[in-house]
């Protein structure tokens, strides 16, 4: 049976007390390796080993050697591309050629932060004949990461690649379902020549690793991707002692589709936007809001594509959808779509485990219509593959309804009329917009949600915002007054 260890001061370790839990394969339910299990001593000897090393080194003054260790891990990453796939595929389910996608980005990630660690800059504002004043950044101390089980590899690399880069120290905390590849990812940082206690790794549950993280006084930000309800308990948690937050959040996040869009590119993005990545996806278009004009056809091309979706071993190249990650997760994706015909709605197709699959989590491509927004299945995060299906009559209707959620994470466009796209794009409620598009990142620009969907934004240089912190200094080049108090005779 393999281990996973916890890596701190850049030794591979078990937990302190010598406990572990089970890692599950999603597309057999068995176990495929044992973790240390991490609790309140593996955390405070990891922040420790992160403190010593953020201080008493040189990786927070040395942005040319930050530079050049996170182009070695870029590379690293790229030499063991097949390892990391098949280590995904085994402990998420992800389909391996969407495997092999995020962990190309998890490649460019630290590539790119490898040449944003040389051009942290500050400002200056002078006054002529008074003052010289600047603002410089620096390196803020350990971070606290703790990452989600979707896509863990490339949201792992979305978090340390920043942080290092910006000169901090960091525990990661990798989520509890999928912990694989952060032990790869350390032997990459290891061999990149990562100095030891500047990235560590400790396993475990969000209630025990996860909490004592959060609290521990010596982590001065917590960067947190995951469900909202988590989000909000964290931010309790650490109250206590001022931690600055990243959070990306949940999403439950709507695609406008007008009558003088190109509905068959519109069809291939929505499709992809929301079954990809087994439909795990934070981003996901799982609201598809329809000009009543052309819904049945939509509905019509829609329910061909979707039944059509190849479903099966996640190792098969050919799979588009694989198992869900985790036996609880299958139920609770199951649950949403045994609620839609109660709440009114009607299956097209899908919302069953499909024929031929009975180990493992597999759940089948679910298309819902009927659906109003006040429904459940329109207002709550699935996080699986099911699109709810709802039309609207005007502009102003899709507006509404596309804002009527508690959620803000991103949003989709669909139409050929310009002054249309720019207008819906400025009054949608989200942290990101995409016209005409599915899912395209830009590393430079800024990502993160409204409202219940995150606080802060990552991503270029404001990442930077979040992982420094900004000091002024104020020279002076003349001789200002001065008030002279006391200086008065008796």
């Amino acid at each position: 049976m393999k281990r996973i260890a916890h890596f701190i001061d850049g030794a591979f370790v078990e937990s302190a007390d010598g406990t572990t839990f089970p890692a599950l394969n999603p597309a057999t339910d068995e176990v495929h390796a044992l973790v240390a299990d991490g609790k309140r001593a593996d955390v405070a000897r990891a922040v420790a080993a992160a403190k010593r090393a953020f201080h008493e080194g040189p990786w927070r003054k040395d942005a040319k050697l930050r530079a050049k260790v996170l182009r070695a891990m870029a590379d690293g990453l790229e030499r063991r591309a097949e390892e990391l796939a098949a280590v995904e595929v085994e402990d998420t389910g992800l389909p391996v050629t969407q495997a092999k996608g995020q962990g190309a980005r998890a490649a460019q990630n630290f590539a790119f932060f490898a040449e944003m660690a040389t051009r942290m800059t500050g400002e200056s504002f002078p006054i002529e004949g008074s003052f010289i004043n600047y603002s410089r950044r620096r390196a803020v101390g350990v971070a606290g990461l703790i990452t989600p089980w979707n896509t863990p590899l490339m949201l792992e690399s979305w978090k340390v690649a920043p942080c290092l880069a910006a000169g901090n120290a960091a525990v990661l905390k990798p989520a509890e379902w999928s912990p694989a590849s952060a032990r790869v990812l350390a032997e990459i940082a290891r061999d990149a020549g990562v100095p030891d206690g500047i990235l560590n790794v400790v396993n475990g549950f969000g209630e025990t690793a996860g909490a004592s993280l959060v609290a521990h006084p010596d982590v001065a930000l917590i960067s947190f991707t995951g469900e909202t309800t988590t989000g909000m308990e964290i931010m309790r948690n650490g109250a206590a002692t001022l931690k600055r937050y990243s959070m990306e959040l949940g999403g439950k996040s709507p695609v406008l589709l007008f009558a003088d869009a190109d509905l068959e590119r519109a069809v291939d993005a929505v499709v992809f936007g929301v079954y990809s990545l087994n439909g795990e996806r934070c981003t996901a278009g799982s609201r598809l809001l329809v000009d009543r004009a052309i819904h049945d056809e939509v509905v019509c091309r829609l329910e061909e594509r979707v039944r059509r979706i190849r479903v099966g071993d996640p190792t098969d190249p050919k799979t588009e959808v694989g198992p869900l990650i985790h036996r609880d997760h299958w139920q609770r994706v199951k649950g949403y779509c045994d609620l839609a015909p109660r709440e009114g709605a009607r299956i097209v197709t899908g919302g069953e485990r499909p024929a031929g699959l009975e180990g493992g989590n597999y759940l089948a491509p679910t298309l819902i219509t009927g659906v109003r927004n006040d429904m459940r299945i329109a207002q709550e995060e699935i996080f699986g593959p099911v699109l709810t299906v709802i039309p609207f009559d005007t502009e102003e209707e899709a507006l509404e309804i596309a804002n009527d959620v508690k959620y803000g994470l991103a949003a989709y466009i669909w139409t050929k009329d310009v002054s249309r796209a720019h207008r819906l794009a400025g009054e949608i409620e989200a942290g990101l917009v995409w016209v005409n598009s599915q899912n395209v990142r830009d590393l430079r620009t800024p990502f993160g949600g409204v409202k219940m969907s995150g606080i802060g934004r990552e991503g270029g240089h404001y990442s930077f915002e979040f992982y420094t912190e900004t000091t002024t200094v104020h020279v002076a080049t003349g001789e200002h007054p001065i008030p002279r108090f006391g200086a008065a005779p008796d």
